[in-house]
């Protein structure tokens, strides 16, 4: 590692320069929320296939993490320490402008495959950004402070996720105002090409100050890193399953029933007064039915994927640890199940909002209305990040108290503003400060202990999520919202959980986590194909079962730290 990094002063060109690049990871995933619903109806898709944008998007971090991995594994080196944190990051940055290029590209051809792809490169570079981001804001000053500038960094990427559905939402439908989903179609795309010249030119602006910035440390890591074959043949022996899990669902589009279907759809819409409607309904849903039921087996299979070789690789360490590196610790392998249905559980329930607040009983919105409240979701994340980061500073009790009711108060004020001025009626929302009072309370419960923290607002979550099933209109609205506020901590609460004790392995364990977010590509799609079954409301019950996994963790994880004399909350 670089030995004069201690001694640089906070870089702060450099440090701004990086906070944008946490800006807008927070600003592209949250604004998928908004493009997933336009997408559905632009390109005429079902629910399953509007949420492969998150399988491409969150897919591409496993795919970039596994990847550097392997790399890692074969040289016998870290392939980012050695390339340094800077320079990494600037290959991500420009690797995310190819992307958005890609993406530009795939908008002008109006082919959607065309834009998954794009998505996907934008991701790749996000995710090599990622794995040197958080190091590489320590280097950028005092390393004593270096948590506040990661906070900081999380904090803004929170606000990116805030505004990001209603710049993505402009740009898409070209108003603030109501667009009647019937005519998204006749919609054209420019505004979004616009957009992403303007993300793209941005990325490549980032890498060149950074490149050019001669008071940046390189941040070089030469240190060898610890062999873990077991873990990786696992690991790609997964990858493989899951291909072959995926395959027989993309390839279930261009099967007989399903051209089938598609035939008598078009008959209907060419012969709508049509005596034969009700007979050719018939034959769509005996043949869809059975179709969606295959498509669905093939995606839980995806799941238990990730579950039994996760379960496997628990077992198999426990009997011989050698060769399985980070993943002969328990609570590294269940943390990285827990962070896996994290990140799907977080993600899942915005990408799906959209089609929620569809349905009349949750108050029949058009896509171009949705933004508002997929900005409250992402900004419930907001919410209790920055009331999370007060922990962080060295203040009196009786200031943190004050300060933990204050701040998230302000950081609602924010979100309700920033839409009111984009000309959104927050009305609905203003009685969602009682959900951010329950979430003020639930910091108060958990008193800055990790594994409490995370039982705490697991319970809260599935508590939420129980409401928002059992009932319909602005209550369930609210519940589905506090979803937001249930997550918010949880990314810090299990990664701290899941690498203490690790030791040598420490690295290697956070890049095992990090491959989770591939959670974000599996169990939005799930809960997708799940909705085109039963219902969009009903299959709110996946995030549910995530929350309770959750919660299960919090209480096996604290055992197991304590099997090894790790009392983590004391």
């Amino acid at each position: 590692m670089d030995t004069n990094s201690s001694q640089v002063k906070t870089n702060y060109p450099a440090l701004y320069t990086l906070v944008v690049v946490f800006f807008f990871w927070g600003f592209i995933a949250a604004g998928n929320n908004i493009f997933i619903p336009f997408c559905k109806n632009y390109f005429q898709l079902d629910q399953f296939q509007s949420q492969l944008i998150d399988f491409a998007y969150y897919t591409a971090y496993y795919i970039g993490a596994l990847g550097l991995f392997i790399v890692s594994t074969l040289r016998q080196k870290d392939i980012v320490g050695q390339w340094g944190y800077k320079r990494s990051i600037v290959y991500g940055l420009l690797f995310s402008a190819f992307g958005a290029l890609a993406m530009i590209i795939a908008l002008k051809m109006n082919v959607y495959i065309a834009m998954l792809i794009g998505l996907f490169i934008v991701a790749l570079g996000f995710s090599l950004q990622q794995t040197a981001a958080n190091p590489f804001a320590v280097l950028l000053g005092d390393p004593k402070t270096g948590t506040s500038r990661v906070n900081l960094a999380g904090g803004i990427n929170s606000f990116g996720t805030t505004i990001g559905p209603l710049v993505i939402g402009y740009a898409l439908f070209g108003t603030f105002a109501k667009v009647e989903d019937s005519v998204i179609q006749s919609l054209s795309l420019t505004k979004v090409e616009i957009l992403y010249i303007g993300v793209g030119l941005l990325f490549i602006l980032a890498a060149a100050l950074f490149y050019f910035s001669k008071k940046v440390p390189e941040g070089i890591n030469n240190e060898p890193i610890e062999k873990a074959n077991k873990a990786l043949i696992t690991l790609v022996i997964m990858t493989i399953l899951l291909l072959c899990m995926f395959v027989p669902v993309f390839l279930s589009y261009k099967s007989d029933a399903a051209i089938k279907i598609i035939e008598l759809q078009n008959l209907i819409e060419a012969n709508p007064t049509s005596g034969l409607v009700d007979h050719y309904t018939q034959q769509i849903k005996s043949y869809a039915f059975p179709l969606e039921q295959n498509r669905m087996l093939w995606l839980l299979g995806a799941l238990m994927v990730i579950i039994i070789g996760l379960l496997f690789a628990n077992f198999s360490a426990k009997k011989n640890p050698e060769g399985w590196g980070a993943m002969r610790y328990p609570q590294l392998v269940l943390g990285m199940l827990a962070l896996f249905l994290y990140v799907g559980v977080e993600v899942a329930i915005g990408s799906n909002l959209g089609e929620l607040l569809s349905l009349p009983e949750f108050g029949g919105l058009h896509s171009s209305e949705i933004a508002p409240y997929v900005s409250m979701y992402w900004g419930s994340m907001m919410i209790g990040r920055w009331a999370g980061a007060v922990s962080v500073f060295k203040l009196a009790k009786s200031t943190k108290h004050l300060l933990l009711i204050i701040v998230p108060v302000i950081a609602y004020s924010v979100i309700i503003g920033v839409n009111t001025l984009a000309g959104f009626d927050m009305s609905n929302l203003y009685f969602y400060i009682i959900c951010i009072a329950l979430q003020i309370g639930a910091f108060f419960l958990s008193k800055d202990k990790p594994a409490r923290t995370l039982l705490v607002f697991a319970v809260f979550g599935a508590i939420a999520m129980t409401v928002g099933l059992l009932t319909t209109g602005t209550v369930a609205i609210y519940a589905f919202l506090a979803g937001g506020l249930a997550c918010s901590i949880m990314w810090p609460a299990i990664f701290s959980l899941s690498i203490i004790g690790l030791g040598k392995y420490t690295a290697q364990g956070s890049a095992f986590l990090v491959m989770m977010i591939l959670g974000g590509g599996i169990i939005p799609p799930i809960q997708g194909k799940l909705s085109d079954l039963i219902g969009i409301h009903t299959s709110y019950i996946i995030p549910l079962f995530c929350f309770l996994y959750l919660i299960g963790f919090a209480i096996m994880v604290k055992r197991y730290l304590h099997d090894q004399q790790i009392e983590v909350d004391e």
